[in-house]
């Protein structure tokens, strides 16, 4: 198969990801912040695809769920689609350009995380400040580390694992470079 038709192929399964794993939540906003299963496909496309497919799939996959389901509303929906666009470009940005050790996989996952975090609260603070409320270091820390901890440790476990058996398996198409 042609190496772009795969990584299209891919990016449309972690699209697809992206919309219905929510779902495993019953759509429950409070299990949904706590688990970030969105989240997952993300990261996995930018190991997979590159960081140009996940910055793709990281913007659409929010817009994409709220304008056919309603969720996650406005303006969260704005906010993560640049937080995980975030994820996206980061996460396949560094895996490329890391060596091909098992620990380039957390150093990007984790980068990626802080950096999709920092930018979903800066787009807090913009959303919040528009509206005339205050959107403090409290408020982030807590909607972005303490609340989504479940989740947080549930990508840093499970998504290593994934990649590396995709990795074993010889279907990453974001190759790094060898040392």
């Amino acid at each position: 198969m042609n190496k772009n038709l795969r990584k299209l192929v891919y990016a449309a399964l972690c699209l697809a990801l992206c919309y219905v794993l929510p779902f495993a939540t019953g759509n429950n906003r409070a299990l949904g912040n706590m688990l970030c299963l969105m989240h997952i496909p993300v990261f996995l496309c930018g190991f997979l695809c590159g960081w140009e497919w996940a910055l793709a799939v990281g913007l659409i996959a929010p817009l994409l769920r709220h304008f056919t389901i309603g969720a996650p509303p406005v303006p969260t929906a704005y906010v993560m689609a640049f937080e995980l666009a975030a994820y996206g470009l980061v996460v396949g940005l560094l895996f490329k350009v890391l060596p091909r050790k098992k620990w380039s996989i957390y150093v990007a996952l984790i980068a990626a995380m802080l950096v999709g975090r920092l930018v979903s609260g800066l787009g807090n603070v913009i959303v919040y400040g528009l509206q005339g409320n205050a959107y403090g270091l409290t408020a982030f820390l807590t909607s972005h580390f303490v609340t989504p901890l479940p989740g947080i440790a549930l990508q840093i476990v499970v998504i290593p694992l994934i990649v590396m058996a995709l990795d074993r398996a010889k279907l990453i198409e974001n190759k790094p470079k060898k040392n």
